[in-house]
């Protein structure tokens, strides 16, 4: 049997996949992303999002060590939280971090 080129009907109780996107841009559970935590630190306020080993896809360098953060490898994702331009701006300036350097940064 040929399938139809038409789009099919939207049936009311459809639940939305995880690539529909709200009104205002993508979800953060449709990316597969835990949503950031907020942390304090001596040099302010900071959003903080863990990223399991099995999510890391790309190199990155670590800011507090400047080592190599490989593929498959657990770590922070962190920027400012109360940056003066906004978190938008502040979320493209987000760094990469080790676990470890990270919680050695901010003293825990």
């Amino acid at each position: 049997m040929p399938r139809s080129n038409r789009p099919r009907r939207a049936s009311a109780g459809k639940r939305p996949n995880k690539w529909t996107q709200a009104a205002d841009g993508p979800s953060v559970e449709g990316m597969g992303l835990a949503a950031p935590s907020r942390e304090s630190a001596r040099d302010g306020q900071w959003h903080v999002r863990r990223i399991s080993g099995s999510r890391a896809e790309k190199h990155y360098v670590c800011p507090g060590c400047h080592l190599e953060i490989p593929p498959g490898v657990e770590h922070v994702v962190a920027w400012r939280a109360d940056d003066w331009m906004g978190d938008q701006v502040s979320a493209a300036a987000r760094r990469h971090w080790h676990s470890h350097c990270w919680r050695t940064r901010i003293g825990k």
